[in-house]
């Protein structure tokens, strides 16, 4: 096939769950662009970009863009409206992420709750996200629920607002209220935005606030409110489909004329133009961060609106200066003074202006005027050297690869086209986007430097853990934010559905009721081939030209199970330490040799493994492989670069500390396995343990890494013989003996029942974390805990969901879920709710347990088996996807046609069996619960949901002396 358009730099990242979001940042995997590809040789011929689409407007002025992508039987859909948080009024901050919210409720053709539930019970996925300047709705599904989707979709656009009531208008403000909370309030570092925008745009600039707004301007919207911002903005006449996927266009234009053609124009919304701002002096702001351990530096500069031609310089500009080993603000922050574990800066062109902000998180007590200074000194620096040319050459050459995987699934494709065509008015504009930065020279770079960073007043903010002020910029004034109060028995915040409106439908000379499923597409897996390699290596492999890439990975069977005694880490920073350079290259060298090919190679640590990933171009497969065969054999043991990983792992492990989820993670897990337990613990260690490792403890362990079994997994444009004869140079450098060791015993489970209380100040919401042990990957019960979990938990078409986030509004998002393991692994129910919603969430949560098994039916079964198969059509479509599932064969030896396989299982699975399965593994008995929250407010409603006996841990999972309720 030939490849379609790049994701354009101001695209909003896509977030799990619907997002208030961004735009994004080139060191945020925004796509620059493809370029040379080394320095020493002439430059390689890369990629002829083209596009292949079909456009056309309906007479009510959408626009609709198709492309055909047949390699999977999948369809992907997707709606940008223009308009965001940029168009909403004083008053009613929020209000555009509240309307996509809204958007997903009812409309007068489809069931309520539909859009939510239905999707995934169908086998697809389906989001949305609001940003600055726009609103997307999207999703992917079979082929086979492709009028389904024109249905919902048409449905949502044009027929929404009569059904929308009081009631689920004040059930969505508590869903979206939940959001802030869980993203902004309780997260370390949440206000930040907040302090930025309303000190770097003028008060009646549209982007002085953010895109999720203030919690009282959203308490107060109103269904007027609603229906003016519905009436104003959301008219076909504001808006791009495309879709993109296995169809036909003629029958598909056809289609969308059908179901799109009768939707209102709208009125027309002229164009935004830009706003920039200048700034007349610094503005130096601080803030104490209840939820931070680190404190945190970022200054930002007012810069140029998205499509300005300076856009592409700011963007590479940022990876020359903060954005690789050898950029000046990494050499000096990081390695010389030691003041931080790394260093970022992006450039964020949006519709009205722009932003270049660089930020360093520092260490835990460093002064911030520390890090200014040496940021000073960096720019200084930048300011005599200038750009190098070998950088710039390796930044366009790494856009390539990254402009592939943005291409690599129909999903990506069609946000792209749609966003593009919306705000650009091209589909195909990242083509144009290319050009530019292929085209952007060294001197663009120091010009886009001089006219917007040197000398240049920023907002410089300093945020810096509760009770830290002294870490501030000197000179810094106390910022003001808006910090909710979240109280008991709040009236307001107790809602429900409600009554389904009543309304006489709109008129329309079509059936608009719900279409019938199309044929189901056959799923098999891709072949797969399998080679013995020397010295008891193993490559498993799948070979797919779609696009020229290449992704693979070289596992080793080691990870922080084999960490001595004490010095739990030891596995991490041998990860660490091979991504620092060889013998014969620094940590820059080998980050640049690596870049000029247009690749890109990491290394990283779990519990019982160590994982090199690599992705590249497929011209340079063998290259890229060669770079970590000299990784392998020549690892760089300096005794520099060691202290500066550990540095920077008790650096992470510090700020973890203060996120809530992470808290409740650790401690439910040391509860389950016993801290002594591999599965008890972070990979990453503790403080105390990392601080006791010492450089021959990670050489020790490299060797012992080596002699495990190491399997090699690969998808892509690259063929079985390529890929073996590559493999076994490095399968030829290990040691023919293997170690051999034991999984950890798994201990007695003495915690069922037992309910846990860990005290965060200040919480704006209670994190829940509840399960209990199965059973290992391999055993035959693992796929049907699966199974019986799916209706449950799975998503938020799942139980849990519907009834805590869509019924309640007590929460953004309810989930459970079984993680694939050698060992037992839990079922962990895990939520954050509305502080005030805690005991009541808890309540809710154990009875629907204690249902769910007695209420499991045939009709539980039927909608498992349907869902479950067609998702399947999705599971492994991008090159990662299809690397991953050769891991699972390769690691609990499933076979080579285990998707058909466990798909049989599904199918001939009984009801008997699935109450046994729920019976044994998914009752509220069974269940550990751990509550993380504010212990003044929510440790006696906690205390009364366990009657009495609560037992008060610390945020490291241990019991606090004489608090056991």
């Amino acid at each position: 096939m030939r490849l379609t358009a790049a994701t354009a730099l101001g695209v909003i990242m896509i977030l799990g769950g619907c997002a208030a979001t961004t735009q994004s940042s080139p060191d945020e995997g925004a796509s620059l662009k493809p370029a040379d590809i080394a320095s020493d040789q002439a430059p390689e011929e890369t990629a002829d970009f083209d596009l292949e689409y079909e456009k056309f407007t309906l007479e009510n002025g959408l626009e609709v863009i198709l492309h055909v992508d047949r390699s999977d039987p999948i369809v992907a859909f997707s709606t940008v409206v223009h308009v965001g948080s940029n168009r909403e009024k004083e008053g009613r901050t929020g209000f555009a992420h509240f309307f996509e919210h809204m958007a997903f409720n009812d409309s007068e053709n489809v069931p309520r709750g539909w859009n939510r539930k239905a999707i995934p019970d169908w086998g697809g996925q389906r989001n949305g996200g609001t940003w600055s300047d726009g609103t997307i709705y999207y999703e992917v599904v079979p082929k086979d629920a492709f009028d389904k989707i024109l249905w919902i979709d048409s449905d949502r656009l044009g027929y929404m607002l009569n059904t929308v009531t009081r009631a689920a208008l004040e059930r969505e403000k508590q869903v979206v209220k939940n959001e802030k909370r869980q993203r902004v309030d309780n997260a370390p570092y949440g206000y930040t935005q907040e302090v930025i925008r309303a000190a770097l745009y003028p008060e009646d600039h549209p982007y002085n606030w953010t895109v999720i707004g203030q919690l009282p301007d959203l308490q107060a919207a109103t269904l007027d409110d609603l229906k003016e911002f519905y009436n104003q903005y959301y008219g076909a006449g504001n808006a791009t489909l495309s879709i993109v996927g296995d169809i036909d266009i003629a029958e598909t234009k056809a289609k969308v004329e059908r179901w799109f053609g009768e939707i209102r124009r709208g009125p027309d919304v002229e164009p935004a133009a830009p706003q920039p701002v200048t700034l007349a002096e610094t503005k130096s702001l601080y803030f104490e961060d209840n939820f931070a351990k680190l404190p945190e530096l970022r200054l930002t500069f007012p810069t140029v609106e998205s499509y300005n031609e300076d856009e592409q310089a700011l963007n590479v500009l940022a990876r020359i200066i903060a954005g690789t080993k050898n950029s000046p603000l990494y050499k000096e922050i990081v390695e010389e003074q030691q003041l931080a574990p790394d260093v970022s800066a992006y450039n964020n062109s949006m519709e009205l202006a722009g932003e270049f902000v660089f930020r360093v998180r520092a260490k835990a007590g460093t002064d911030l005027d520390a890090v200014k200074s040496a940021l000073d000194a960096a720019l200084a620096d930048f300011e005599a050297n200038g750009v190098d040319e070998t950088d710039l050459k390796r930044i366009k050459a790494e856009q390539e690869t990254i402009l592939y995987n943005n291409l690599s699934t129909v999903l990506g494709k069609a946000n792209q086209m749609s966003s593009d065509n919306e705000f650009a008015g091209d589909p195909a504009y990242a083509i144009k986007q290319a050009e530019l930065l292929r085209a952007v020279t060294a001197d663009d770079v120091m010009a886009a430097y001089e006219t917007y960073i040197k000398g240049k007043p920023s907002v410089i903010t300093s945020f810096v853990p509760q009770g830290e002020t002294a870490l501030a910029l000197e000179g810094a004034e106390l910022a003001s934010v808006w910090i909710e109060e979240v109280k008991a028995d709040v009236a307001s915040e107790e809602v429900s559905q409600g009554e389904e409106a009543e309304y006489e439908k709109t008129p329309s000379k079509y059936d608009r009721s719900e279409p019938p499923f199309g044929e189901l597409p056959l799923i098999e897996m891709p072949d797969v081939w399998t080679a013995t390699l020397p010295n008891g290596a193993r490559a498993f492999g799948v070979e797919n030209d779609e696009l020229p890439l290449v992704s693979f990975d070289i596992t080793f069977d080691a990870g922080s199970r084999l960490d001595p005694d004490g010095k739990v880490g030891v596995a991490n920073l041998v990860a660490e330490m091979l991504n620092e350079g060889t013998a014969t290259k620094t940590a820059a060298e080998l980050e640049q040799a690596i870049g000029l090919l247009g690749s890109g190679i990491s290394v990283s640590a779990n519990t019982d493994s160590i994982t090199i990933n690599a992705t590249s171009l497929a011209r340079n497969f063998e290259e890229t492989v060669a770079l970590i065969e000299e990784m392998l054999t020549e690892p760089r043991w300096d005794p520099e670069y060691f202290e500066r990983e550990k540095s920077a792992a008790l650096t992470t492990i510090r700020d973890r500390q203060a996120n809530p989820q992470y808290i409740a993670a650790g401690a439910f897990a040391k509860l389950i396995y016993g801290e002594d337990h591999p599965n008890g613990r972070f990979s990453i260690g503790t403080e105390e343990s990392v601080e006791t490792i010492t450089l021959d403890d990670l050489k020790s362990s490299f060797g012992m890494m080596l002699a495990t079994n190491v399997r090699m997994h690969v998808a892509g444009a690259v063929s079985e013989d390529r890929a073996e004869a590559a493999f076994s140079d490095i399968a030829s450098i290990l040691p023919a003996d293997k170690i051999a060791f034991e999984e950890a015993l798994t201990p007695v489970q003495d915690k069922q029942g037992e309910v846990f209380f860990i005290d965060v100040p200040g919480s704006k919401q209670s994190v829940l974390y509840i399960g209990q042990l199965t059973v290992a990957t391999p055993n035959p019960d693992f796929l049907k805990i699966e199974f019986a979990n799916e209706k449950l938990g799975g998503g938020i078409s799942g139980d849990l969901a519907q009834v805590l986030r869509i019924e309640k509004g007590y929460t953004y998002g309810a989930y459970s879920y079984l993680q694939n393991g050698l060992v037992p692994e839990p079922i962990i129910v895990s939520t954050s709710v509305r502080a005030n919603a805690t005991q009541a969430s808890l309540d809710v949560i154990e009875d629907m347990l204690e249902a769910y098994g007695p209420e499991f039916d045939d009709a539980a079964v039927e909608l498992t088996r349907q869902k479950l198969v067609k998702q399947d059509t999705l599971a492994y479509e991008s090159l990662n996807a299809k690397r991953d599932m050769l891991g699972e064969i390769s690691k609990y030896g499933k076979s080579l046609s285990f998707v058909e396989d466990e798909q049989q299982q599904l199918l001939s699975m009984p009801l008997e069996e699935y109450k046994r399965v729920i019976a044994e593994y998914l009752e509220a008995p069974g269940m550990t619960w751990v509550v993380v929250g504010d212990g003044e407010t929510q440790l006696q409603p906690v205390t009364d949901f366990a009657e009495g006996n609560v037992t008060v841990l610390d945020i490291h999972g241990d019991p606090v002396d004489g608090e056991t309720k």
